[in-house]
């Protein structure tokens, strides 16, 4: 019996049927409005989102009848039910969930906590409502300002005092040359903060101290707590919440609290960074009355000291020859930081 040889280059023609060009579209088709219906809310949903243009009106042009459809036949929400076993959620339970019902107190209340203890409670004082894009009432008017501090609040408290002076405001120069949060011998500061307070009752309190830190806390059994290790920092943002918690009477003040400048010595820069570091935990319950200022990247950026900068064009010397204080041109330059934060947290400077 004779074979015929088969042609290896020659492929089998496929026997089933053959789809014709219509059949093809209409299978797009049917995708297409699949996809409508299953993510209508989706497609508008991601529209929305878009930054205005051309792109955005295309997608919602698609998008607001996709979804309106989706919302009348809610067959996306079947699916999902269906497909659920495919992707099961772990059954967790037990302490801990931000769901569970919170225990008394309010720091329950703000969603459960870990290791068992309940977390500090956060309210929205922490928060600064110019950092969440939220607009607030100001203040209706600055009348009084206190200008405290050790020998770095001077000059711009003389500043402060002849500019706002025009204004009708009142400013107060209370600067304590050198004391220190870290050190009580010659002024404690918890107690003189309470007094300032009560006394002359400002709606607005400027701070610029930290030239005479780095002195040691009194410790557990006796033991000094050195600077400038986190246990030192404790301590001063403690010390330093206390006064920022005085100075804003519940919430009827703003508090605005200036950073230190790195100082020309080494020995000076790790007591400063240690220093502004507790500053800036201190403020976070009262981000919503503490304004802390950044005087440390406008006259030391990248952390390195320098005598002079740029102002108006020109190189201009800005630190006293002590490698510490602010001299007059520097002092101008917080000054203008400070009064652009007054003028955004108050309806009027004055009277």
């Amino acid at each position: 019996m004779s074979t015929v040889e088969r042609d290896p280059f020659i492929l089998d023609r496929p026997t089933g049927r053959r789809l014709r060009a219509r059949d093809a579209i209409a299978v797009v088709f049917i995708a297409a409005l699949l996809l409508l219906l299953l993510q209508g809310e989706s497609i508008r949903s991601t529209g929305e989102k878009m930054d205005p243009g051309w792109q955005r009106t295309l997608v919602l042009a698609v998008g607001v009848p996709a979804g309106w459809l989706a919302d009348r036949l809610p067959i996306a929400d079947a699916v999902d039910d269906v497909t659920a076993f495919l992707s099961p959620d772990d059954e967790l339970t037990g302490a801990g969930g931000f769901n569970a019902a919170p225990a008394a107190g309010p720091a329950a209340a703000a969603g459960g906590g870990t290791g068992g203890g309940a977390s500090a409670p956060i309210t929205t004082d922490a928060f600064d409502p110019t950092e969440l894009g939220v607009k607030t009432a100001k203040l209706p008017a600055l009348k009084t300002l206190l200008v405290t501090g050790d020998s770095l609040a001077q000059p711009i408290d003389v500043q402060l005092a002849r500019r706002l002076a025009r204004d009708g405001v009142q400013t107060v120069r209370d600067a304590h040359l050198g004391t220190g949060i870290s050190k009580t011998d010659i002024v404690d500061w918890g107690v003189l903060s309470t007094q300032q307070a009560k006394e002359r009752k400002p709606e607005a309190v400027v701070m610029f101290m930290g030239a005479n830190e780095g002195f040691p806390f009194p410790g557990a059994g006796g033991k000094s707590i050195q600077c400038c290790d986190p246990e030192w920092a404790v301590v001063y943002a403690t010390r330093a919440r206390r006064m920022m918690d005085t100075y804003r009477r519940d919430g009827a003040a703003r508090v605005y609290w200036l950073t230190l400048p790195l100082p020309r010595a080494k020995s000076g820069q790790a007591i400063a960074r240690a220093v502004n570091a507790a500053i800036a935990v201190a403020a976070q319950p009262f981000r919503s009355h503490v304004r802390v200022l950044d005087m440390t990247s406008v006259f030391t950026p990248g952390g390195r000291f320098r005598a002079a900068q740029d102002i108006g064009g020109r190189a201009t010397i800005v630190r006293r020859p002590d490698g510490i204080h602010l001299n007059d041109a520097g002092s101008n330059v917080a000054m203008g930081i400070v009064l652009e934060r007054l003028r955004a947290d108050f309806a009027k400077l004055g009277s």
